[in-house]
């Protein structure tokens, strides 16, 4: 998410602020994802951010409405992006991957009743583990294909057109999910959509920064929960992420 921000918006300037101490979230109650989301969006909004970006699938169902009505800056959210899988699919499967928290929230059944999902056209697969494995810097190797190959065990992958990768984590994975996956399937994330939707916010509100405005480039500071350890691994998944 982070780096589809900085290419798109290039001379804002950004905080991530990585929960890591509390991670994972998708395993977490609802109660305790928001108590946590909100005490991260006050730290950031009281640091001066004009936005908000809740970039985590499970955080934006459990917090978005309370970080709304609790800041008056703009606060964007994510969803798994099933409908531009689902329009770009034909006739084949949708699978999507998410934490277990998220395919539990009212935010995503109804996500799925408008989008028309059924048993006959996506296949919804919890997939617990696999945030801690991107938090550890696993993220490619002997470890993560093994955790995948036994996610995907029991499911029969060769209709699968798209796989809808339904948190911020799982794109580090998509290496090895595709060493998985048949050569057709194509990965879906919700990040471009998210960041366009925090560039029209800004620039309706005369917010968005423009090249004539800022005499350099963007910067970005990392913060994280658990200490110096975890920034480290943030500015590496980062600098990956810039490559993908």
């Amino acid at each position: 998410m982070l780096a589809s921000a900085v290419r798109i918006l290039p001379y804002e300037n950004f905080i991530y602020y990585g929960d890591t101490a509390h991670a994972p979230y998708g395993s977490r109650s609802v109660g305790e994802v928001r108590m946590l989301v909100t005490c991260a969006g006050d730290e950031m909004y009281n640091r001066g951010c004009k936005a908000l970006v809740i970039a985590c699938n499970t955080a934006t169902s459990a917090a978005i409405n309370i970080l709304r009505e609790r800041y008056p800056v703009p606060v964007i959210g994510m969803e798994p992006a099933i409908k531009p899988a689902m329009e770009r699919n034909g006739d084949g499967k949708v699978l999507v991957m998410a934490t277990p928290l998220t395919l539990k929230e009212e935010k995503f059944r109804s996500l799925c009743h408008v989008c028309g999902v059924n048993n006959d056209n996506v296949i919804v697969l919890p997939c617990p583990g696999l945030v801690e494995l991107v938090e550890r810097g696993q993220v490619a190797g002997p470890e993560a294909h093994g955790v995948l190959k036994k996610l995907f065990a029991d499911i029969d992958l060769s209709h699968v057109r798209a796989v809808v990768l339904g948190c911020t984590h799982y794109i580090f994975l998509r290496g090895e999910l595709a060493k998985i996956m048949p050569s057709q399937v194509e990965f879906v994330d919700g990040n471009l959509g998210t960041v366009k939707q925090l560039q029209r916010e800004l620039d309706k509100r005369g917010l968005l920064l423009t090249d004539w405005e800022s005499a350099d480039k963007s910067s970005v500071e990392f913060l994280s929960s658990a200490g110096a350890a975890s920034v480290s691994l943030y500015q590496e998944l980062y600098r990956c992420a810039l490559n993908l």
